[in-house]
């Protein structure tokens, strides 16, 4: 269980840090109570947390084979093509092209916020901009691969701490770390992560 938790833990961590949903969380938080915005991006994410380990326990019913093969390919391959971007980007490159994202999907929502129901809004909207940015992406297909073949309960208190971190640091600092995060510089630590699990996960299989 404590692999299983170390693992999320450090795969959310890095990756989710500087994400579409780490943007989200830090330009809702300009605008409303940073405390509801918290609780609406971390409802979303431990959902979306639940949910891939649920899968992911589905999928162990398939061929031990498969799983460690599927699981290999999708560390490897996470890994190159984030050491790929991480190439082809300018050194101090501020994550501006999530920002846009995070600004877009925002200008977008059209939950109306009222006198009388702005606190359970700013919970929804936060909660529904974070699911639909995090729906797909790659933490999330990590971590289902994950939950296939680690333990459930260690791989889903771990990534949803790590999710908590991110969040937390979004909401309360993300201005500030905004304006001095390389995005090569957490893409290339993503990549690095991703090959490290692909290889333990293809030492581990052999």
């Amino acid at each position: 269980m404590l692999t299983a938790f170390t693992a999320g833990l450090l795969l959310i961590t890095i990756s989710e840090l500087g994400d579409k949903t780490f943007f989200i969380a830090m330009l809702l938080a300009m605008r409303h109570s940073r405390r509801l915005v918290f609780v609406g991006v971390i409802a979303a994410l431990a959902a979306m947390t639940i949910l891939s380990v649920l899968l992911g326990q589905a999928a162990s019913f398939l061929p031990k084979i498969w799983i460690h093969y599927a699981e290999v390919v999708l560390f490897l391959g996470f890994g190159i093509k984030l050491l790929y971007d991480a190439q082809n980007m300018r050194s101090q490159n501020p994550c501006c092209d999530e920002v846009q994202e995070a600004k877009a999907a925002i200008e977008e929502s059209t939950l109306t916020l009222n006198s009388t129901r702005l606190q359970h809004g700013v919970i929804l909207q936060a909660f529904a901009l974070t699911f639909a940015a995090e729906w797909g992406d790659r933490t999330q297909i990590a971590t289902i691969a994950l939950a296939a073949s680690n333990n459930p309960w260690g791989v889903t208190v771990g990534a949803t701490l790590g999710h908590a971190i991110c969040a937390a640091i979004a909401v309360i600092g993300g201005r500030f770390i905004s304006g001095r995060l390389s995005e090569r510089t957490v893409t290339l630590l993503g990549g690095i992560l991703f090959l490290c699990f692909g290889v333990v996960a293809l030492i581990e299989g052999a």
